[in-house]
């Protein structure tokens, strides 16, 4: 909105021409989103407080958890309010991705929104059934991988995807892309949700991809930096940056709030959307497996669930004490600070690693 605004003011005030470039913006877009969430944040934990929105904890996990009984939830409503408010300000909104970005964005959480209100509703901490939450997932990401199928972010490359740290080896899915598409946007945002289990543990592993993933979106959109890293090229994908730093700034912003002892909790509000923003950005700058490297941390943790379910069916036995993996790592005796700290450290080192992959080819 604002480049729109100002842009066109450049002939009157010169100055006015940084807001055509998208560092500029998304200087802007992260500052105003974090700024959203100091001014903002307050407001809502006491809001949330007074609908008696709190979080439901169930008994069977680690003991530590049952004093974060009445925490107040929901708090992804703040981080959707700071990123759809900082990326209306900032993106040009005539961009498709931007587009893609803000419906995935609103679709994911008011599922996420449903969710939490069924939790609460029936103080329960099981909200939708899982089917329900795929089936709405599914559909979704259909239509999205769909309108990918027919207009691909580069037509030279629509259905073949680039594997990491291989300089010219591309895999080709061809009319299975769409469904690839699908298990890529439907497993980030289950995944994001299942590690969203200690106090900063999701909100600060998101902020540590998006960050990344942000600056490969701005590689991919400039044809220069693009052709000397080899990556496929994207025109247009610099604004997705703008977007996801939008993100960054909101994740920051959460971070306050949701430190070790958190204020407030995101609920599956802020989980099931920002896990499916992680998933739509890489297929829109077509870096889809660089997310397995850079969100690791999530990839570990979904597949912590499904070995341990997996295995217990078959043998009525569990090889974790507890899933997700974080929990498991709670109940050897570690704190919950000590796990939290240590998976953003393995974060940081998995993105720097997504980082050499450009140049190790």
């Amino acid at each position: 909105m604002l480049y729109y605004i100002f842009y066109r003011l450049s002939d009157v005030f010169t100055p006015f021409n940084v807001f055509q470039y998208i560092t500029f913006r998304a200087g802007g877009a992260i500052l105003t989103s974090l700024l959203i969430c100091f001014i903002v944040g307050p407001y809502v934990i006491k809001k949330l407080k007074s609908f008696k929105i709190k979080q439901v904890v169930r008994t069977n996990g680690p003991a530590t958890h049952l004093n974060k009984s009445g925490t107040p939830t929901m708090g992804g409503l703040l981080i959707l309010l700071s990123v759809v408010t900082s990326t209306l300000l900032w993106t040009k909104l005539d961009n498709r991705f931007i587009i893609c970005l803000l419906i995935g964005t609103l679709w994911l959480g008011f599922l996420g929104f449903c969710d939490d209100y069924l939790k609460l509703k029936e103080k329960s901490s099981k909200g939708l059934s899982a089917k329900s939450k795929l089936f709405a997932q599914t559909v979704f990401a259909a239509v999205f991988a769909t309108y990918l199928n027919f207009f691909p972010s580069n037509p030279d490359f629509a259905t073949l995807v680039n594997v990491p740290f291989l300089k010219s080896f591309f895999l080709n899915f061809s009319f299975l892309y769409v469904a690839f598409v699908i298990v890529i946007v439907v497993g980030s945002s289950n995944a994001v949700n299942l590690t969203d289990g200690l106090d900063g543990l999701a909100i600060g592993n998101i902020t540590i991809a998006v960050f990344t993933l942000a600056l490969f979106a701005y590689f991919a959109g400039h044809f220069q930096i693009a052709n000397y890293l080899k990556i496929i090229p994207v025109s247009g994908a610099g604004e997705i940056s703008v977007f996801l730093f939008a993100v960054v700034g909101a994740g920051l912003g959460f971070l306050w709030y949701n430190s070790h002892p958190a204020e407030i909790f995101m609920g599956d509000t802020g989980s099931l959307f920002l896990g499916g923003i992680l998933g739509m950005a890489s297929v829109l700058i077509k870096q889809e497996l660089i997310l397995v490297l850079l969100g690791g941390v999530f990839v570990v943790e979904a597949l912590s669930v499904l070995i341990q379910v997996y295995y217990y069916k078959r043998t009525k036995k569990r090889i974790f004490k507890m899933s997700p993996l974080h929990h498991h790592f709670e109940m050897l005796g570690l704190s919950e600070t000590k796990v939290t700290i240590r998976f953003w450290i393995i974060s940081v080192i998995l993105a720097i690693l997504s980082f050499a992959s450009l140049k190790l080819r």
